[in-house]
C-alpha cells in the first residue's frame, strides 16, 4: 500500500517535468518509454503462455507476493467464458506457471486485490457477481452474493475502515461500498449507496430480483458509468467511463472531489505516485503534489484500451494489458527505477 498520496486540495498540475524524464523511441513492442526502463510481452490473447492458451480481452488485474516471486492476476471480459487467469513470476521476472483461477462467468472486467491475498473478479453483465479467488490457484472461486448483484466494474479495499468500495458500469451507475459482517470473511455483510448527501446509506435488497441496487435508495448519487477503481492512503480513486473522469472520494473527510478528465485505469505505486492510463493507449504518472506527466506510450496499437494496472509487490515492475475488443490482448511487464 502507498505510504503517500495526492494532497488533498487543489487541482492536478498537467504538463511539468517527468520525474523519470522524457520518453525515448518506441521499441520494437511499441513501449516507448523514458531512460533506463525496458518492456516486454508477457503473454497474447491466444498463445501459449507456460502450457496456458491466454485469455482474449483481458482487463482489471492485480500483482500478489508469492516467496521470492510474485503472480499476476489478469480478468477476461468475455461473455460466458470470462473468469480469470494467473501468471506466476520467478524472482527475476521470468514466468514460471500459468493458470485458471476462475472459469465460466460471464464478462469478468475489473475487481480488486483484497488484503488477505484473494482477487474480487467481477462480473459486468446484468446482475454480475463478484467471485473471490484464490489467486495461488489452491482454492475454488466462491461467488459473494451479499456484496450486490449489479454491473459491477471495480472494486477497491479499504483495510482502515474495513469496508471495499465497488463502482458500477451503468449510464447512472452508483458508487457503493461493502462492509463485511467480519474483515477477511465476505460471505455475509451490508451494502451500501453513496448518497448526494454525501452520507452512505443501506441498499435494502442488494440481490433483489425486480428493484435494482442502484434505484433503491432515493438519494443515492448517480455517476456515468463507473469504471477504474484503487484505494491509497485513505482516498478511493475511481474514472468514470461516459464522462471519462478520475474522481477522489477522500473516506477520512467524507468528501468527493472531480480530479480531472480523460482516464479509464489507475493503480498507485509504493511511492505514492499514480499511474493511470488515458483513453488513448498511453499513461502518465500523477506525483503527491498533482503534477502530471507522461510515463509510456504504446504505439502500434491504435484504438486499444490499456487495462489492468498493476505494480509488483517490490514496485519495480508495472504490469498492464493492451486490448482491441474482445479478441485482440497484449499483456505487458516494464521494469525499471521506479521511485521508492
Amino acid at each position: 500500500m502507498s505510504h503517500k498520496t495526492l494532497l488533498r486540495t487543489g487541482p492536478l498540475l498537467p504538463g511539468g517535468i517527468s520525474p523519470y524524464g522524457p520518453l525515448g523511441l518506441p521499441g520494437s513492442d511499441g513501449l516507448a518509454l523514458p531512460a533506463g526502463f525496458t518492456g516486454r510481452v508477457v503473454a497474447r490473447s491466444g498463445h501459449k503462455v507456460a502450457g496456458l492458451t491466454w485469455h482474449a480481452a483481458p482487463d482489471g488485474g492485480a500483482c500478489f507476493p508469492d516467496g521470492d516471486g510474485w503472480i499476476y492476476v489478469s480478468n477476461s471480459e468475455l461473455p460466458l467464458l470470462g473468469g480469470a487467469s494467473a501468471l506466476r513470476l520467478r524472482a527475476d521476472g521470468s514466468v514460471a506457471d500459468a493458470y485458471r483461477i476462475l472459469s465460466g462467468t460471464d464478462l469478468n472486467c475489473a475487481g480488486g486485490a483484497t488484503p488477505w491475498h484473494t482477487w474480487l473478479s467481477c462480473e459486468l453483465g446484468h446482475r454480475g457477481r463478484v467471485f473471490e479467488c484464490d489467486p495461488y490457484g489452491a482454492r475454488a472461486a466462491r461467488p459473494r452474493l451479499s456484496m450486490g448483484r449489479f454491473k459491477h466494474e471495480a472494486a477497491a479495499c479499504d483495510p482502515e475502515r474495513r469496508v471495499i468500495y465497488m463502482t458500477e458500469d451503468e449510464p447512472d451507475g452508483c458508487f457503493y461500498r461493502f462492509r463485511p459482517s467480519d474483515w477477511g470473511d465476505l460471505t455475509e455483510g451490508t451494502l451500501e449507496v453513496l448518497c448526494s448527501s454525501g452520507h452512505w446509506q443501506v441498499v435494502p435488497s442488494p440481490a433483489a430480483l425486480l428493484k435494482e441496487a442502484r434505484h433503491q435508495v432515493d438519494d443515492a448519487r448517480h455517476f456515468d458509468g463507473g469504471d477504474g477503481c484503487h484505494y491509497a492512503g485513505g482516498v478511493c480513486y475511481f474514472t468514470t467511463k461516459g464522462d471519462s473522469g478520475l474522481w477522489a472520494y477522500d473516506a477520512h473527510t467524507s468528501t468527493l472531489d472531480r480530479l480531472g478528465a480523460g482516464v479509464r485505469a489507475i493503480t498507485a505505486a509504493p511511492s505514492g505516485d499514480l499511474y493511470v492510463a488515458r483513453e488513448r493507449p498511453e499513461i502518465d504518472v500523477i506525483a503527491p503534489d498533482r503534477a502530471v506527466t507522461p510515463f509510456l506510450r504504446l504505439e502500434g496499437h491504435d484504438g486499444a484500451e490499456l487495462t489492468g494496472l498493476a505494480f509488483s509487490p517490490r514496485g519495480d515492475r508495472l504490469y498492464f494489458s493492451a486490448r482491441r475488443g474482445r479478441t485482440e490482448g497484449y499483456t505487458f511487464e516494464v521494469a525499471g527505477p521506479f521511485r521508492p
